[in-house]
């Protein structure tokens, strides 16, 4: 079984990663566990969820943009730091 990577897929991917840059930029700035700081950390699953549904894709692909998403918070965050120290 092979499995291609569809225009959706790659704009659900690009979106997971890209959209979490600066919302891991401003988290990192926020306080640890209040309203922001969770706000930041979720506010872009309902879009995700939006265009994996609307694309059609599976959620065997949930994972997949989890990690990216985390993955943009991650460099957003350390992109804070380095520049605020």
């Amino acid at each position: 079984m092979q499995t291609f990577l569809t225009a959706g897929m790659l704009s659900l991917l690009l979106f997971a990663f890209f959209s979490n840059v600066p919302l891991g930029y401003f988290r990192e700035g926020a306080q640890k566990f209040s309203p922001r700081w969770f706000i930041f950390i979720h506010l872009s699953i309902p879009f995700i969820i939006g265009l994996r549904m609307s694309n059609g894709i599976s959620w065997r692909f949930i994972p997949v943009t989890l990690a990216l998403a985390a993955a943009g918070q991650w460099l957003g965050g350390r992109l804070h730091r380095r520049r605020n120290p």
